[in-house]
């Protein structure tokens, strides 16, 4: 077999009169040119991360210092104040001129080192200033004109994806009176009078009790800790929590939302993977540019643990039951995308049968994650071929699967969205690894799109990835006029191989256990997707609104109409202004917006709304600014328990349900499609599972200047529920808002129904 051949480098015979070695020079070739690769690479990662070290000097700036103290020294002149003379005069001894020299570069070098620093710190107080933040969009203060100059002065040219983490600044710790102070703001329309100050009472007696003593620990590990938040937060709400992950915490994103550009699956997943691998050997050497404003988990006995990998050189393939390990590189680079379909290709013309137990393997990554999943592993995972099969998945690059069922947007079918929304989410429950970073799931009609394990990063983070995959596909890749992938077949490249299982019955049942609790999470998803394409950004934004807040109130106008009463409302907000930082809780529900959301029959409605717009606005700014609100509460509780001390503040506020829990998707993170010149080239964002079991969770993703994306989760086992209604709720919402800006628009949508087909559906 083909396979065979190539797996073996070299062979021996012994004989009498000694041995006869033969070696194969296609192997020797190959190994050859590996080890030039890994070289070229250990080069490229010195060179990057001398750079990203010196940042934001240059290593020739160095050379500058030094030639610019010799020749000080040449006439005469001593810039060093007589610190030269003294590095001098404890040298070994040699001859003078060569002492002149050593401690004028010694100086030089010290002396350039302290000018590093000095730019770093001068750099890290500048990125401390947050002021530019709340200002009006378009308008820009002298300050923040002058700000911008300085910080353009000392970033530097050209930046390297890490050359700013030494100057970002740590995320501060907010006061505890401030904080409580918010949190009480923010629940306050939430409560009646006697309910509001029961709360009130509990949160000044945890400020006169343990808060000063929870707070100074909180200040102490600030200090050491690159960030206050982010380990605890990764660790004690994903790492630790027992609970199923699949819908709980992954989180999917869509493929391009028009556009199709081959409907051959095994060549639209060659220059997908393909450029994944670009995509990763740009990030290991730090090549991408930062962003600036305008890993796999692994379930162990106890807890979670998040596995670093670098470098994978191979790809676990799920495809009808059967799991395939496939290498990803030959002669030290990368497959090409026409050596990957062909790979792709020879999975899917396997006609092989899953083995016993194989087929809803990848369920025990879908249930309870300690009765099932973790007791299992250590069972019948820890030795034989399971270990070495399980070793192969969890070492992948990332876990790839190859579906038999058509997904995507189809402006022809009813649901398609929903349909493919939930296939991503869920699946069948057993042919995605959800433990994985990423589960990158391609289709037979040529769609794509990922599964992402939420503990190693956020929407933001993928989003880039994402984000670049399609581009790279799409502008740089692309395909011959068959739909094939670009460049020559390689037949001799080994096949993909099995992984080898052998599981007992007592295995199987688990294995069944697990798929029949995760089949009921997928079951209970009631998970509508839809395309709002009245107006986009463009719109909102002539109104003079930020159309994130514009959304926002829109959504609590739909939670009230849906439910006849506020609720908690959380909304995902980046922290990356901030070494290590993730996210932060905007709380939406605020006065401002209870009070437009009530006097929306009111004439004085759009100074409400405008009220509101901007209070919701100013919360957005201080959660990226730091001093946010469930964060800081979040690792007060969490001091609180590692010192022993109980606090029925801190428990009430981390009980409280997020009824209404929304994320916007982030778009054009790297503009490297212009989609005015390329319309049809947009995505169509994620979305994820409902974080309560009677509540929504609502992700969207703002596409160009005239189409919104929703994408609408809760559970059918909720009676108060349905996805499909609250999204119909917000369609309305969105237009009765914008018709406050154009009144003319009231006759059309004022206090009757506006009516119009979205996915084949009518909507109000």
């Amino acid at each position: 077999m083909a396979e065979a051949h190539q797996a073996v480098g070299f062979q021996f015979t012994v004989r009498p009169d000694g041995v006869d070695l033969k070696l194969s020079q296609e192997v020797i070739k190959n190994i050859y040119l590996s080890g030039v690769t890994a070289w070229k690479k250990k080069a490229i990662l010195f060179k990057n991360g001398v750079l990203a070290g010196v940042y934001p000097a240059s290593p020739s700036s160095w050379l500058i210092v030094v030639i610019a103290m010799m020749s000080s020294l040449y006439i005469r002149i001593d810039p060093s104040l007589g610190m030269i003379d003294s590095i001098k005069d404890n040298l070994p001894y040699r001859s003078e001129i060569h002492q002149a020299v050593l401690s004028g570069i010694l100086f030089a070098t010290g002396l350039w080192l302290f000018l590093i620093y000095l730019l770093r710190y001068t750099l890290k107080v500048l990125l401390s200033y947050h002021g530019w933040i709340f200002e009006s969009h378009g308008k820009m203060s002298t300050s923040t004109k002058v700000w911008l100059s300085l910080v353009k002065m000392f970033s530097g040219r050209r930046p390297l994806l890490y050359s700013f983490q030494a100057s970002l600044p740590r995320l501060p710790v907010p006061s505890v009176d401030d904080t409580i102070c918010r949190y009480l703001e923010s629940i306050h329309p939430l409560l009646d009078n006697e309910q509001y100050n029961q709360m009130k009472i509990l949160a000044n007696d945890f400020r006169d009790s343990i808060a000063a003593q929870l707070q100074r620990y909180l200040m102490l590990k600030s200090w050491w800790a690159t960030n206050y938040v982010s380990d605890w937060w990764e660790e004690y709400i994903y790492l630790r929590s027992r609970s199923p992950i699949m819908v709980n915490n992954n989180f999917y994103m869509m493929d391009l939302l028009y556009v199709t550009p081959t409907h051959r699956q095994a060549a639209r997943a060659g220059n997908v993977v393909h450029a994944m691998l670009q995509y990763r050997r740009k990030l290991e050497r730090g090549e991408h540019a930062p962003v600036i404003l305008s890993t796999s988990s692994k379930n162990t006995n106890t807890e979670n643990i998040v596995q670093h990998l670098t470098d994978r050189k191979h790809l676990v393939v799920y495809h009808k039951g059967r799991f395939f390990q496939l290498w990803l590189y030959t002669g030290g680079r990368h497959l090409l995308p026409s050596e990957l379909e062909t790979q792709f290709q020879r999975i899917l013309n396997d006609t092989s049968e899953p083995q016993p137990g194989e087929l809803k393997l990848a369920a025990l990554t879908a249930g309870n994650r300690y009765i099932l999943w973790a007791r299992t592993r250590i069972k019948y995972f820890s030795q034989g071929v399971n270990k070495v099969s399980l070793d192969a998945i969890e070492s992948a690059a990332f876990f790839l699967t190859l579906d038999e069922e058509p997904q995507g947007y189809d402006s022809t079918k009813t649901n398609s969205l929903d349909s493919y929304a939930k296939s991503l989410l869920h699946g069948k429950c057993y042919d995605r690894w959800f433990d994985k970073s990423f589960t990158l799931i391609s289709y037979p009609n040529g769609k794509m799109g990922i599964n992402v394990e939420h503990s190693w990063a956020d929407a933001p983070v993928v989003g880039h990835m994402w984000e670049y995959v399609l581009a790279t596909d799409c502008f740089h890749l692309g395909y011959t006029e068959e739909g094939h992938c670009k460049g020559d077949v390689n037949k001799a490249l080994p096949h993909p191989s099995r992984l080898q299982w052998q599981f007992p019955k007592e295995c199987q049942e688990v294995i069944k256990t697990s798929y029949v609790i995760a089949k009921q999470i997928a079951d209970d998803v009631d998970l509508h997707s839809y395309l709002f394409t009245e107006f986009g950004k463009g719109l909102i934004k002539k109104c003079r609104t930020s159309p994130d807040a514009f959304i926002q109130l829109a959504l609590q106008l739909a939670q009230f109409r849906d439910q006849g009463l506020f609720c908690l409302t959380y909304e995902s907000s980046m922290t990356r202004m901030f070494r290590d930082g993730r996210t932060e809780t905007v709380r939406s529900c605020t006065s401002e917006a209870v009070a437009f959301v009530r006097a929306m029959e009111d004439t004085s409605r759009l100074a409400l709304f405008r009220k509101a717009a901007d209070k919701h606005q100013h919360m957005c700014r201080l959660a990226m600014k730091g001093p946010g609100i469930d964060r800081h509460l979040f690792c007060l509780y969490i001091m609180s328990k590692h010192l022993g001390v109980d606090s029925p503040f801190l428990k009430k506020v981390l009980s409280e349900p997020w009824k209404l829990s929304t994320s916007q998707t982030p778009q054009q993170q790297l503009n490297l499609v212009d989609i005015n010149k390329f319309p049809k080239y947009v995505g169509s964002g994620g979305g994820f599972g409902p974080v309560a079991d009677d509540g929504y969770g609502v992700s969207y993703i703002i596409v160009g200047e005239n189409l919104i994306t929703f994408h609408i989760s809760s559970k059918f086992s909720s009676p108060d529920t349905d996805s499909y209604r609250f999204g119909r709720h917000i369609q309305k919402a969105m237009l009765d808002i914008q018709a406050l800006f154009h009144p003319e628009n009231d006759k059309m949508v004022g206090n009757g129904e506006h009516v119009q087909l979205v996915n084949g559906k009518k909507h109000l």
